[in-house]
Parts: C-alpha cells; structure tokens; sequence
C-alpha cells in the first residue's frame, strides 16, 4: 500500500468520527436546505408551530376572532396569559402566508392569536369564555367591519384535554344562538404574522379594534372563575332541579310574580345559579323594585351574565342568561324609576339560590364576602 493511499484512508477515517461526534437528535425548527417538497411535508403536519416553546406550566389555545389586533390587546389583559403571538392558522398547506397573500382571502388561512396560559392562574374555560364574549359566533367570514374569509372566526385546539374543554364551552355557546358557525378544529398549521402585527394596539393606542375598551376592561376585571361552576349534564339538570326551576332555566319560562321565594328577601348574602352554583348577584345590589319579582342593580361579576334580544310574546326585551350554564335568568331592564342606578335586572327566584352571608365561607363563596355588605 503506497504511503499516499494510507493517507487518503486515515483521513477518510478522521472525517468519519468526527461526524459521529458532532451528530445530534434535535431537529431544527427551519432547514434553510430543505428542498420545497420538504417543506411542504413539513408544513403539513398537525399542530405545525415553528416559533412556539414548550414551557412548564403554561398551556397553548388558538383563537381566530376577526382582526387580530384586538383579540390579542384583550388575551394580553388577561391574568394568567403570558405571551400572546399575532399570525396566521390552518390554511392551504402549501402555502407560507404573509399578510399580503392572506388578505386576498384566497390562502384559507385565518387571522389567528396563540395563547400562552398558566393554566394554575387562569383557566381555558375563562378565556374561552371571554372570547366568546367578543364575538360575533353566527357570522361567517366577517367580525365587525372586517369581511374576507381571513376573519373567519375559529378555536383550534393541540391536544385533547384542550379539545374536551373546547368543544364543551362551545356546545354551551351553541345553544345560545340559532345560528353557530365558529370553526371548532385541530390546530393543522401556524405562522407568526409580521413584526409590525405584533402587540399593535400597545405601539398605536389609537388604532382601530373591534372590541371595545369597555369590553376589555370589564374582562381583565373578571372575579368569577367559570371552570369553578361547569354545567352538568342534561340527566343531571333535570334530577337536579324542581319542575318549576326546569321550566324557567330551561324553557325560558316566568314565575308568578310576588308568588316566589326571594322577590322579598332581605337577609346578606349571594345568589347564584341554581343549576351550576356560579355566583350571579349581591345582596349589596337588590332593591325592592314593586314587581314581585327579585331585582337588582347589576351583577356581582359582570361577566357571569349573558345578555340576548328577546321577541317572544309579542315584546322586544333583553333576556338575561348565565355564563358558564346557559341557564334563563330573567331579563333586563334600563330607565327604571325605581332603581338606585337606573338599571334593573329582573330574576326568577327559580333560577337561583341564596347563599346566607354566614355560611358563604363554608359553601366555597369565601372570596367574594367583600362584594357582599
């Protein structure tokens, strides 16, 4: 064997060990080498997320809401929320959008918000809750003034702990509406949008959102944490409840009025919903209204109560209903005479029930003494 032969084969050999060395598992979250037809596989997988870390503690929810820049102002108001990223989910795989091809609403992508949760301070059933609360769930393709199929509202969900909640809150959501068209999917793919898309409303306070800074505000201040008070299953509800208590929760229906157990109570303390326990009103807040029926200024939590038009009987009011069980609570009323505030929420005794100050502590309501005087 020449000396030039032996050469070249140690050489060979060095260049062998030293490329075992230097190998490794971990698979770059972008190869700049990929051909297109790697990159397209790539981007096909479920749940393709090429910027987002696991972290301990913290859970991930996708919400699609209209324009993106206010649905993430208000995540970001939330406790809890730790990180909140403007782009764009699940549309045509084999397309990388940017903002320029997702507007001509011709990619399916929709304009998306990644929520990075600590699941120990808030929970998905709230932010869920509060999204919902923000949009408009029987418009397809549109929120606000925004129209194009990038609007198309949508949750999209990585694993099935996730999947179970969401598809619960949003069954709860469905019932409120005769028409319900938010996408409830798997997360297939999503983008970070542009830089300039990035916590907007915080580098330009005047520009233009679709959720109001009321709606925010009223949602960071959230007391009530809705997952404490999941609604029972139909079986449930129906052993559960009174004949009475079933047909005003259920089927909207009315209780003779000065005929119910609290249209005249007067004693401290809470009244919650008879069919989930989530607190609803203050004793703080009841006033004797004249009608016969339990009344008062406003709710313990603003967001534990839903508000609808109502046509029935030949009369246009505001239905009342509660959050977390979708449960008829009675209606609503402004310009009242008789109110201290103007504001009168007239509840059916049957759709709650009465905590005693003295024993809130030891029915679990002990965080909320304070908003009873």
């Amino acid at each position: 064997m020449t000396k030039k032969v032996q050469i070249l084969m140690l050489t060979a050999l060095v260049m062998i060990l030293v490329s075992a060395c230097g190998s490794t598992t971990e698979t770059p979250i972008s190869n700049p080498t990929m051909t297109e037809e790697e990159k397209v596989s790539e981007m096909t997988q479920t749940g393709f997320d090429p910027t987002y870390v696991e972290k301990e503690g913290v859970e991930v929810i996708y919400l699609a809401g209209g324009c993106f820049w206010g649905l993430e102002k208000l995540m970001q108001s939330l406790p809890g929320v730790v990180d909140v990223v403007s782009g764009y989910a699940n549309g045509n795989a084999d397309i990388e959008p940017t903002y320029n091809k997702v507007i001509t609403g011709q990619t399916g992508y929709r304009e998306t918000i990644r929520v990075e949760y600590q699941p120990k301070v808030i929970s998905l059933d709230a932010i869920l809750f509060a999204y919902f609360q923000v949009i408009d769930p029987t418009i397809k393709n549109a929120q606000g003034n925004d129209i194009g199929t990038q609007y198309q509202t949508g949750v999209y969900y990585t694993d099935e702990t996730s999947k179970a909640t969401v598809e619960r809150i949003a069954s709860i959501e469905r019932a409120r509406h005769e028409k319900f068209v938010v996408e409830i999917e798997t997360l297939e793919r999503f983008y970070d949008a542009e830089e300039y898309h990035q916590d907007y409303l915080i580098k330009n306070p005047l520009g233009y959102c679709h959720i109001s800074s009321d709606e925010v505000n009223t949602i960071s201040e959230m007391v009530v944490d809705p997952d404490n008070y999941q609604r029972p299953s139909e079986d449930q509800i129906r052993e559960n409840l009174s004949d009475l208590q079933y047909k005003v929760t259920q089927n909207a229906g009315t209780e003779s009025a000065f005929n119910n157990e609290y249209w005249d109570n007067h004693e401290r303390g809470l009244y919650v919903d008879v069919v989930t326990g989530e607190p609803l009103f203050s004793s703080s807040d009841k006033f004797d209204s004249g009608t016969g029926w339990p009344s008062f200024t406003k709710p313990i939590d603003e967001n534990t109560v839903r508000s609808k038009e109502d046509n029935s009987f030949g009369m246009v009011r505001i239905e009342v209903r509660s959050r977390a069980g979708n449960s008829h609570l009675g209606h609503l009323f402004f310009n009242d005479p008789v109110s201290p505030t103007g504001t009168r929420y007239c509840i059916n005794s049957a759709a709650l029930r009465f905590i005693p100050y003295e024993e809130m502590e030891k029915e679990g309501y002990g965080y909320l003494m304070e908003y009873v005087n």
